[in-house]
């Protein structure tokens, strides 16, 4: 038979509809538990009801990324076993179009939301999440502590409402615990400037940042005080710094490879960075896998017994690809996989366990 496009753009059709109406109840589901959720966490801080909102919407797209494999899946699933249902799938089979041929189009669509998904949805999640974390940051945690590496060195603050500490060091050592060449900004409630200590270096200690060979300068215009040891205090911690540090979906796609050479250089391990960074250029592919995944099972209604069992099958082996992932995730951010195998892993895996299920169905 020869290919219809007419068919094909049908079938893409179907696909796309079985998707966005998953993704769909994935998000309302998302913002129902996310806006009980953030709720709780607020209760009793007086937060603003526009606060609880804008944390709820700007964490949502991020959160809805996350699962959007799996409503790739369950779309997946959901057109197949429509089209099960209703003949369709029978009378294209029997029409002498191959599996293959009859998944081109929902890999096809697959493998496009993926590359839009790295391309322009990421970038915007990205921003939505630096301000998630302002939010969050403020009117949860009470405390304002974020760390920047940029071209310049790097940027850390530190404090409360009433004392805060904007510190400046030119290089980083030891992840962030030891600083060199600093300057460090006090300043007082409603940011009002107290004063500026140059330092030759800073060491993290419990408490304190330690500044040795460090010139302590007022507002008031006196001399500036040396000290050979300074005490500067702080409720940071080394894993603290390290959780400040921009988390790797906070950074737009565009702008990670940069990130990551300015991370290395300042003195940081930029491995999660890299891992997240190669996940994304999978994920394309990880969206194909989920097609193969939801063939697999709902081209075979007959044989499994059903509607309940399809769904049932098809979401352990969603919990199945999202353990693995984590588990390569752990394993490469801790160096025992290399970083491009375990962002591979999952995917690669998974279009396999896939493939052979249909290739069972089809020649087996």
């Amino acid at each position: 038979m020869s290919w219809s496009w007419t068919l094909y753009r049908y079938l893409a059709r179907q696909f796309s509809v079985g998707v966005g109406i998953v993704f769909s109840a994935f998000l309302f589901l998302i913002f129902s538990i996310d806006m009980v959720d953030t709720t709780n966490h607020t209760a009793g801080k007086h937060v603003p009801v526009g606060a609880v909102l804008g944390m709820v919407f700007l964490q949502i797209p991020d959160l809805g990324l996350k699962m959007l494999p799996f409503a790739v899946l369950l779309g997946g699933v959901f057109a197949f076993v429509r089209l099960s249902r209703s003949q369709e799938l029978v009378a294209v089979r029997a029409a002498g179009v191959s599996a293959w041929n009859l998944l081109s189009p929902a890999l096809s669509v697959a493998v496009v939301m993926g590359v839009v998904a790295v391309v322009i949805v990421t970038p915007l999640t990205s921003r939505m999440l630096v301000q998630y974390s302002a939010l969050e940051a403020k009117y949860i945690r009470g405390e304002e502590s974020q760390l920047d590496v940029s071209k310049n060195g790097l940027w850390l603050r530190q404090g409360d409402a009433e004392h805060q500490s904007v510190i400046h060091a030119m290089r980083v050592a030891h992840q962030g615990t030891q600083l060199e060449d600093v300057i460090v900004f006090l300043y007082g409630a409603d940011d009002r400037f107290l004063g500026r200590i140059d330092a030759h270096t800073a060491q993290l200690s419990p408490g304190a940042w330690a500044l040795a060979n460090a010139f302590v300068s007022t507002a008031d215009g006196a001399p500036p005080a040396h000290h050979k040891i300074y005490s500067l205090p702080t409720t940071l911690t080394p894993s603290q710094i390290q959780e400040s540090f921009a988390s790797p979906e906070t950074i737009s796609f565009w702008n990670l490879p940069r990130f990551i050479a300015m991370a290395e250089a300042a003195g940081f391990s930029a491995t999660r960075y890299i891992l997240y960074f190669d996940q994304l250029l999978l994920l394309p592919a990880m969206f194909a896998a989920m097609v193969f995944m939801a063939a697999s099972f709902s081209l075979r209604l007959a044989r499994l017994g059903g509607m309940t069992r399809v769904i049932l099958y098809s979401t352990l082996a969603g919990f199945g690809i999202y353990f693995f992932d984590s588990l390569t995730r752990a394993l490469g951010e801790s160096g025992i996989l290399p970083v491009a195998l375990a962002a591979a892993a999952p995917a690669t895996v998974a279009i396999l366990l896939g493939m052979t299920l249909v290739f069972h169905q089809e020649d087996g």
